[in-house]
C-alpha cells in the first residue's frame, strides 16, 4: 500500500498551542472546492451537492446568530434578576426581578415607582421593618452575603470546569483569529461555564462587564457549531472566517449593534477578513440582534439597557469640552496596563460590595447606571440628577430650558465624584481576576460619570453666565442649550477609545445605541483625541497588552517595521548554533528519521537532495513524520527500522532482500516560501503577516542557508523594543 494513495487520519492537523499554515490551509480548500466543481457536471446528486455546500455557509451563520442572541438574551434577564436579588425578592414570584414585580402593581407612586407592596426588602422579610438603622444594616448584610455567594460561585466552577472561561476572552480570539490553537479555548465546557459564571460574576457587583465576554460565548457557540459542517470542521482557516462573523455578533448582541459589531470585527479582532466573510458577518449580526430583540429582555423593545435619544443639536463650541473628555478617555486608558494574577476573589468582591453599598451610584448595576447617566432629563423624571428648579417652566413646551440645579443635583453630583474615583481604583483590580470580566461596560461608566459631572458644570456654567462671549450667540436665557447626557455619551466613547483605541467601530456602536446621527461628530472628535493621547503616553491598548504579556505568538499587523536588518540577521543557525537540520530526499532510513525527531524540538524539517548540494526540495512537519511512520508500521507489510524513506517522486529499484522502501512525498511540502539572505526584513515581516506563515526558507543562490520561524520574527520584534524574547512562549 503506498501512503500517498490513501490519506493518513491525522496528518495535516495542528497540536496544541501551535500557529496553523494558512497558506495549505487555503490550498487544501481550493482543492476540495475544485472537486466539488468538477464532480457536480456529472450527476444530479453531485450538484445537489455542490448546492448544499455553497448554502452550508449561510446556514451556519443563521444558526449562529440563532444560539448567540438567545444566549445573550437568557444572560441579560438572569443578571437583571440575580442583581435584584441582592436588594430583595418578590412575593409574587421569586423568578420577577424588581421592576417586573411592581409592572402590575396599582399601589406604585409616581414618585416612588419603584416601591409596591409585593416587593420586599430584606430587612422587611427579616425583621419587619424598612425604616431605622437595623433595617439599613440587614439590607446592608444581605447585599454582601449575596455578593460574596455570586463571586465565590464563579470563581469555584471557572477553577473547577473551564480555566478558560475567565477574562474577557478578547484578547485570546484575537490570537486564535491570527492563526493560533488554543483547544479547548472555544469548546462546550468553556460556553457552559462562562455563561453561567457570567451571570454570577456580574450579579455580584464587581466592576466588570458582559458585553466582552459576550464576543467569547459568540465566538465558543461558532466553533461547536462548525463541527456540523465538514468543510470548517477539517479546515482551520476556513473555521477562522466563521469565528470572524461571530465575533461580529457577540458585539450586536452585546450592544444592539448589528453595523457596529461587524466593523469591531474588521478593526480590532480579525486578523483575515475577505469580502465573503463581511457579508456572512452583516447577516450573522442581524440575526442575533432580531433574536435578542425577539426575547425583548428588558421589557422596553430595546436591545440594550441604555439606549438614549437626544433632540437639543449641538454647537460647536462645544467640541472643546468634547475634546477635553477624549484627553481623559486616553490618559485614563493607558492605566490600565498593570496586569493581576489571581487576585481573592472573594476579598475584592467584599471590598467592592462594602464601598458601593452606601452609595446609589455605586450600588446599582454598572448598565443601570450608565442609563441614568445618559439620561435626558424631562419634567417626569424622578432622579437626583434630574431634580432643577422648574419654577419657570411651561408645562407644554416639549423642550426644557437649562434651569438652575436643585440641591439634589449637587448631592448627586459629590456621590458621582466619589462613584468616580471608586470605578477607576476597583476596576483595575478587577480586570485580570479568574473570574469573567469585561472592559467595556466599567469603561465606559468612568467615561459617562465624568462626562455628565463636565455637562452640569457647563449647564449651569451657561445658565448663570449666559451673558459671557462663549454663550452669547447662542445661548439666550430660556433656551436649551446643553445637554448633559450627550456629554456622559461622548466621555462613555472617549473613555473605552482610550483602552480599547477603537475608532471607527466604536463611533458606529455608540450612534447606533443613541440613535442619534447628528453626534456623530462630536463622538468622532472625542474617539480620535482619546486614541492620540492614549498613543502618545503607551503605544497598545489592553488587547494588545495581555497578548504581549501571555507570551502569544501575534504579529500585530498595525506596528510598523522600521529597522534596516536583513533576513540573515534573524535566521537560524547563527553562526555559533550547530547546523541546520534537515532530511535528504532519499538518503535516510526510518531510524535516522526518528532520532531526528527525538532529538530535536523543531515544527519541522527542510527536504534537501543531499547534505553537500543542500539544494533545497520542500518542507515537512514534525507531527505529519511522526503521524507517517507510526501509521506505516502498523498498516504496511515490511516497514522496519531500516527501510529506507524517499521524498523522491519516483522510487529507484532496491535490492534484493532489503525491506520494503517509505515513501513520504505525499507530506512533504513541494512549494514553501523561500527568501534569498539578503531580504531587508521588514519584507519579511510583510511576508508573514499577509500570508500568515509559520516558517519561511533562507536560500543563498539557490543553496538552502537557514530558516526563519514566526516565532523568531516576534523575538527580533520583542529585543528592537527592548522586551524580553524569551517572553514569547510559544510556537
Amino acid at each position: 500500500m503506498d501512503l500517498l494513495d490513501e490519506p493518513v487520519p491525522g496528518v495535516g492537523t495542528y497540536e496544541d498551542f501551535n500557529t496553523i499554515d494558512w497558506v495549505r490551509e487555503k490550498s487544501k480548500d481550493r482543492d476540495r472546492h475544485r472537486e466539488i466543481t468538477s464532480k457536480s457536471k456529472e450527476s444530479t446528486w453531485a450538484l445537489v451537492n455542490s448546492v448544499c455546500d455553497a448554502f452550508s455557509g449561510w446556514l451556519l451563520m443563521l444558526l449562529i446568530g440563532l444560539m448567540s442572541g438567545a444566549l445573550a438574551g437568557g444572560i441579560d434577564i438572569s443578571a437583571h434578576w440575580m442583581t435584584d436579588l441582592k436588594e430583595g425578592v418578590c412575593l409574587n414570584g421569586f423568578w420577577f426581578n424588581h421592576e417586573h414585580c411592581c409592572w402590575t402593581s396599582n399601589e406604585t407612586t409616581f414618585q416612588e415607582r419603584d416601591k409596591c407592596p409585593q416587593w420586599k426588602s430584606w430587612a422587611e422579610l427579616i425583621i419587619g421593618t424598612t425604616e431605622g438603622p437595623f433595617a439599613y444594616i440587614m439590607n446592608y448584610l444581605m447585599y454582601v452575603c449575596w455578593a460574596l455567594l455570586f463571586s465565590f460561585l464563579a470563581v469555584t466552577l471557572v477553577r473547577a470546569f473551564a480555566p478558560y472561561a475567565c477574562g474577557s476572552g478578547i484578547p485570546e480570539i484575537k490570537t486564535i483569529l491570527s492563526g493560533f490553537i488554543i483547544r479547548g479555548y472555544l469548546g462546550k465546557w468553556t460556553l457552559v461555564i462562562k455563561t453561567i459564571t457570567l451571570v454570577l460574576a456580574v450579579s455580584s457587583g464587581l466592576s466588570l462587564g458582559k458585553e466582552g465576554p459576550l464576543v467569547h460565548v459568540a465566538c465558543c457557540c461558532g466553533n461547536i457549531l462548525c463541527h456540523l459542517f465538514t468543510k470548517y470542521r477539517k479546515n482551520e482557516a476556513k473555521r477562522r472566517e466563521v469565528l470572524s462573523a461571530a465575533a461580529a455578533v457577540g458585539v450586536s448582541v452585546a450592544f444592539g449593534a448589528p453595523i457596529g459589531g461587524v466593523l469591531f470585527s474588521l478593526e480590532e479582532v480579525s486578523y483575515y477578513f475577505p469580502l465573503k466573510t463581511l457579508w456572512r458577518s452583516f447577516f450573522a449580526a442581524l440575526v442575533a440582534a432580531f433574536t435578542l430583540r425577539s426575547i425583548n429582555p428588558f421589557g422596553n423593545s430595546r436591545l440594550v439597557l441604555f439606549y438614549v435619544e437626544f433632540h437639543t443639536p449641538w454647537h460647536l463650541l462645544e467640541l472643546v469640552p468634547f475634546i477635553l473628555l477624549g484627553i481623559f478617555g486616553g490618559i485614563w486608558g493607558t492605566t490600565w496596563l498593570g496586569h493581576y494574577p489571581v487576585l481573592e476573589v472573594l476579598v475584592v468582591t467584599a471590598v467592592t460590595a462594602v464601598v458601593a453599598f452606601p452609595n446609589s451610584y455605586t450600588r446599582t448595576s454598572t448598565s443601570e447606571l450608565i442609563s441614568e447617566l445618559f439620561n435626558d432629563c424631562g419634567l417626569l423624571d424622578s432622579s437626583k440628577l434630574c431634580n432643577y428648579d422648574n419654577a419657570n417652566v411651561t408645562k407644554s413646551s416639549n423642550e426644557l430650558p437649562d434651569r438652575p440645579a436643585g440641591n439634589d443635583v449637587y448631592t448627586a453630583m459629590w456621590q458621582l465624584s466619589l462613584a468616580l474615583v471608586f470605578k477607576m481604583l476597583i476596576t483595575v483590580v478587577t480586570f485580570g481576576m479568574k473570574v469573567p470580566s469585561g472592559l467595556f461596560i466599567p469603561s465606559m461608566a468612568v467615561g459617562a460619570i465624568a462626562g455628565r459631572l463636565l455637562g452640569i458644570g457647563m449647564e449651569q456654567l451657561a445658565y448663570f453666565h449666559h451673558d459671557w462671549a462663549i454663550f452669547r450667540g447662542w445661548c439666550s436665557p430660556g433656551a436649551d442649550c446643553i445637554t448633559p447626557g450627550l456629554y456622559a455619551m461622548v466621555g462613555a466613547a472617549a473613555c473605552l477609545g482610550g483602552v480599547t483605541r477603537m475608532t471607527v467601530s466604536l463611533v458606529v456602536i455608540m450612534f447606533e445605541l443613541t440613535g442619534g446621527l447628528e453626534y456623530i461628530v462630536p463622538l468622532m472628535a472625542a474617539a480620535m483625541t482619546s486614541k492620540w493621547v492614549a498613543d502618545a503616553i503607551g503605544r497598545e491598548g489592553i488587547y494588545e497588552a495581555h497578548i504581549r504579556l501571555n507570551g502569544y505568538p501575534f504579529l500585530e499587523a498595525k506596528e510598523e517595521f522600521s529597522h534596516k536588518t536583513l533576513a540573515m540577521d534573524v535566521m537560524r543557525p547563527r553562526r555559533s548554533d550547530p547546523p541546520l537540520s534537515v532530511l535528504t530526499q532519499d538518503g535516510m532510513t526510518v531510524e535516522d528519521v526518528e532520532t531526528m525527531i527525538t532529538d530535536t524540538t523543531y515544527s519541522g524539517f527542510p527536504v534537501v537532495v543531499s547534505h553537500e548540494s543542500q539544494r533545497l526540495v520542500g518542507f515537512v512537519l514534525r507531527r505529519d513524520l511522526t503521524i507517517s511512520i507510526d501509521n506505516a508500521r502498523q498498516r504496511q507489510d515490511g516497514i522496519v527500522s531500516t527501510s529506507r524513506v524517499f521524498f523522491t517522486e519516483y522510487t529507484p529499484p532496491q535490492p534484493p532482500n532489503s525491506p520494503p522502501p517509505l515513501k513520504l512525498r505525499g507530506i512533504m511540502d513541494l512549494s514553501p516560501f523561500t527568501v534569498t539572505d539578503h531580504t531587508a526584513m521588514d519584507i519579511v515581516v510583510d511576508i508573514f503577516r499577509k500570508l500568515g506563515l509559520r516558517q519561511c526558507l533562507i536560500t543563498h543562490n539557490g543553496r538552502l542557508l537557514g530558516i526563519i520561524t514566526k516565532k523568531d520574527i516576534l523575538k527580533h520584534v520583542a529585543q528592537i523594543a527592548n522586551r524580553d524574547p524569551d517572553s514569547i512562549l510559544f510556537n
